[in-house]
């Protein structure tokens, strides 16, 4: 128990971040030390748009280092991890998951309904451009890519060439710049990603005594949103250019906890906007998912799917919280 656990971190200060939060925790809840181990992904070493670098490409490296044994576990930003799961490797714990709304960064301290039609507004998510488009309020919408501060830059830089940014805004929180926030978005205007906001704590399925000691650490409310969110993304078998968006909230109900789960679906130029909700309770949380998926594939979700290129079930990437 002297030996410190080697944690695999992307070295992103936002993955050093969260992964320095996670390293905490541990230490608080169990005594036991951890060191930050960095490893470089693909994602990482291009700046190509996320969707043209395939699945996978911000957690591969770190999943190669746990089964290689070179780290003990690893910190993920849980929505770039692929819908299936990877063999021998068990995520062990979802922390409480952070605000996972998305956030606007505008000149002026400007809200989104405040930009003048024309205004260059960066993301790098196609989620965010199709409902930027569906919103009708005539923004030029232009994808972007980076760390946190190189977006920020971009509008708040002396050489800054954009009206706004939309980023998480949770990624903001983990970083300590929540004050740059001039709106954060109603998730009735911008749904955000399935899992945005939680982090996935992995290690190796046959760790038994790291798996138990890392249940300490696991948020059963956060969990419980997170499986049913991926279980909608997992039945659409989106492709990696999808625009596809869950929100899962629990609230108390009648009879206890309820998940309230809202799922979309949105053409690129925002033309088709499909958008249902769905109830049930958190131990249905897959299911709750797998329901909602089916029923936004009746009222034609293939089809939107199907001009972006389905990839196969399991196969869902989207960008990186940054």
């Amino acid at each position: 128990m002297s030996t410190p656990l080697r944690l695999g971190t992307r070295g992103s200060a936002l993955a050093m971040a969260q992964s320095g939060h996670v390293a905490e925790a541990i230490t608080a809840a169990t005594g036991r030390a951890v060191e930050l181990v960095e490893v470089v992904t693909a994602g990482d070493r291009s700046s190509a748009p996320v969707q043209r670098l395939g699945v996978g490409v911000f957690v591969s490296a770190l999943r190669d280092a746990l089964t290689a044994g070179t780290i003990d576990l690893a910190v993920h930003s849980y929505k770039d991890l692929p819908t299936a799961g990877a063999s021998g490797l068990h995520v062990a714990a979802v922390p409480p998951r952070q605000d996972p709304r998305d956030a606007l960064v505008a000149t002026g301290g400007r809200t989104l309904a405040e930009l003048p039609a024309g205004a260059v507004v960066g993301t790098g998510a196609l989620r965010r451009i199709a409902q930027l488009h569906a919103l009708g309020l005539h923004l030029e919408v232009t994808p972007i890519r980076g760390n946190v501060d190189s977006r920020l830059a971009r509008v708040l830089g002396p050489d800054a060439d954009l009206d706004a940014v939309v980023v998480a805004r949770a990624g903001l929180a983990r970083l300590g710049r929540t004050d740059v926030i001039t709106e954060t978005l109603d998730p009735m205007l911008m749904l955000p990603a399935p899992a945005q906001g939680a982090l996935a704590v992995e290690c190796r399925a046959d760790d038994s005594d790291l798996v138990e000691l890392l249940a300490v650490l696991d948020h059963a409310p956060s969990r419980a949103a997170v499986v049913a969110e991926r279980a909608l993304l997992a039945t659409l078998e989106a492709g990696c250019s999808a625009p596809v968006a869950a929100y899962a909230e629990l609230a108390e109900g009648e009879n206890g906890d309820e998940i309230y789960l809202r799922g979309a679906v949105i053409s690129p130029d925002g033309s088709r906007d499909l958008r249902l909700s769905r109830t049930g309770t958190p131990a249905d949380a897959a299911e709750i998912g797998k329901a909602l998926a089916a029923e936004l594939l009746e009222l034609g979700a293939d089809s939107i799917l199907g001009h972006e290129g389905s990839t196969g079930p399991g196969t869902q990437q989207f960008g990186s919280t940054e």
